[in-house]
């Protein structure tokens, strides 16, 4: 196993620094701009890129792309949907996202407003349709932006501070324990279900709020209807 991981690492390290954080950075801006982030799997990119920092400086730079990335992709989100939103929404990749995704992101951002945009960072789906839907609703630009840059924060500092160690500790015990590059296979499998859990667990607490959303919505167009 630590020849299969050393092989990997040395190649993934191979590709230069600057060009391997840039691409990492262009990733995130493609996962969290509108759509394409149900596509590109910029978690992976990051992940691995992470595991090939040689140096504390090469982490920093890695997190600052990712970290940019992150936010001119929430961004671009955001203004597409101030300015093509419904178009998108009809789209043949809007229908194919569903009609029920894009009423769960409206009522989700009504029902909850700024924490919504927070969290939305977590939720799959939601991830990237909650900037175009915010765009969409009137939300002034900065107020998203005070919402949407700590919820990037904490996920750059997540994932690429536990790629990056777990790389740097593989690269320690790799010529003294054979096993190691089953820990570092361990480290990852451990570190996605934790992950998956926690984004499970604010799922489940959230969904409380888009049926409670949607039971008001039904409920004054009950009222309309009697009135």
């Amino acid at each position: 196993m630590n020849e299969f991981v050393t092989w990997l690492l040395d190649a993934v390290q191979s590709v230069d620094p600057v060009l391997r954080t840039m691409l990492a950075g262009l990733a995130m801006m493609l996962e969290t701009s509108v759509l394409v982030g149900l596509v590109v799997p910029g978690d992976t990119i990051v992940i691995v890129a992470g595991l090939a920092v040689a140096s504390p400086s090469e982490a920093v730079w890695l997190a600052v792309a990712v970290l940019v990335g992150s936010l001119v992709g929430e961004s671009i989100g955001f203004w597409l949907g101030r300015l093509l939103g419904p178009v998108l929404r009809r789209s043949a990749l809007g229908r194919r996202i569903g009609e029920h995704n894009w009423v769960r992101s409206e009522r989700y951002l009504r029902r909850r407003g700024g924490p919504a945009i927070f969290l939305s960072r977590f939720l799959p789906v939601l991830h990237s349709l909650v900037p175009l839907t915010v765009g969409m609703s009137g939300f002034a630009y900065r107020r998203f932006l005070a919402w949407t840059v700590p919820a990037c924060v904490l996920w750059t500092g997540l994932y690429v501070g536990v790629a990056a160690s777990a790389g740097g500790a593989y690269r320690e015990l790799s010529d003294r324990l054979h096993v190691a590059g089953y820990l570092l296979v361990g480290v990852l499998v451990l570190f996605a279900l934790v992950v998956w859990g926690a984004k499970k667990v604010i799922e489940k607490s959230e969904r409380r709020h888009f049926e409670a959303a949607g039971e008001a919505d039904a409920g004054n167009a009950e009222d309309h209807v009697e009135d």
